[in-house]
């Protein structure tokens, strides 16, 4: 890139008032954080959050299934990627069928967008992607609060290539200022007529009709050599896309936890928390999670047996959701002992029970 080009690019940041704040307003674009797994196999059956933090996969009736993982490669500058692989074909597409590769963003940030208003912003998206031939996928931005929508169209070759992708501005339709779902970025991989049977929504912003959000794309799941290779996805306020911002590990990892954070014990007796009985059977475990989450947390574990409380025999009967506090940044974990009573009014600590890989998740996405 040119040194003016540079600068004309700065220019347009400056423009939109991002001079010190965040350009990115998705999270977790360089495919650098996986709190849950770097590799997970099968997928297709239902919709979830497997690997990379933020990117989930949205499935409806295909019988094709896929690995996603987090793979070390990548264009200059980028040391991972989010990649699909196909492992078992669906050649028959049913018209109900869908695959979509989507990150969810809160309201509350994306009101410097000023849909809505006569001050609406267009969006650019910019990514980098490979597959293993020629495809042409389809990226849509959904407005969740006023079921508005467009898609643009994207090919892919068996190189890098950043595609910068500009979304005109929507003076239709405000974003609800609230930590609930208002905007989605979502990649379109394999959609049956349903989805596909219209004519693209391309050009402006329309009340939603699924006919036309993904006509014209192929599918991912037609041939099991197929592989989709994603990284440095960046969404920004302008008409022009500006280079990946990278931000540091950590801060990505904190931007993560607000809506996922894994509890993993590093040694087989790692202190959880500590609390007190309120009667023989029921204890409860003080624990904090390093940041508010956006809402309360749904809590699981990696396995009851896989506690112990400090000092008393035997497996939990369960651990669940307690209390929190408003900000919803800790936690009482409610534990019944069964059959081992507790001392009402005594402190026990919560720890894991001879187990490296004890794990309790807390989930708040959107």
């Amino acid at each position: 890139m040119s040194k003016a080009a540079e600068l004309a690019k700065m220019g347009e940041v400056i423009t939109n008032n991002q001079v010190g704040g965040r350009r990115n307003m998705l999270i977790n674009g360089a495919m650098n954080v996986a709190q849950r797994s770097t590799s997970e196999t099968g997928l297709g059956a239902s919709a979830g959050y497997f690997t990379l933090d933020r990117w989930k996969m949205d499935f409806n009736a295909t019988a094709g299934r896929l690995t996603m993982s987090q793979t070390a490669d990548g264009p200059s500058g980028f040391a991972n990627c989010l990649k699909l692989d196909c492992t078992t074909a669906d050649t028959s597409i049913a018209a109900g069928e869908y695959i979509m590769l989507e990150q969810r963003l809160e309201g509350q940030d994306v009101q410097g967008i000023c849909k809505g208003t006569a001050d609406a912003k267009p969006v650019t998206v910019s990514f980098y992607v490979k597959a293993n031939g020629s495809f042409t996928f389809g990226l849509e931005l959904s407005d969740n609060d006023n079921t508005r929508q467009i898609t643009k169209l994207f090919a892919t070759t068996t190189s890098w290539v950043r595609h910068e992708i500009t979304f005109p501005a929507d003076t239709s339709g405000a974003f609800d200022d609230d930590n609930a779902r208002s905007l989605l970025a979502t990649f379109w991989l394999h959609a049956g007529s349903t989805y596909s049977g219209g004519t693209l929504n391309s050009s402006s912003w329309a009340s939603r009709t699924h006919a036309n959000r993904a006509a014209g794309i192929g599918s991912f799941f037609s041939s099991t050599d197929n592989e989709f290779y994603i990284t440095g996805v960046q969404m920004e306020i302008g008409s022009t896309a500006t280079p990946f911002e990278h931000r540091s590990y950590g801060d990505e990892l904190a931007l993560c936890q607000r809506y996922f954070y894994r509890w993993e014990s590093s040694s087989t007796y790692a202190g959880v928390g500590v609390g007190r009985a309120y009667d023989t059977s029921n204890a409860v475990a003080m624990i904090n999670t390093p940041c508010a989450m956006r809402a309360n947390a749904t809590l699981t574990v990696s396995a009851v047996g896989d506690f112990a409380v400090a000092g008393i025999g035997g497996t939990p009967a369960s651990i669940s959701n307690g209390e929190r506090t408003t900000d919803f940044r800790s936690y009482k974990l409610t534990i019944n002992q069964g059959s081992t009573p507790f001392t009402s009014g005594t402190i026990y600590q919560l720890e894991s029970d001879n187990q490296a890989n004890a794990k309790i998740n807390f989930d708040s996405e959107l």
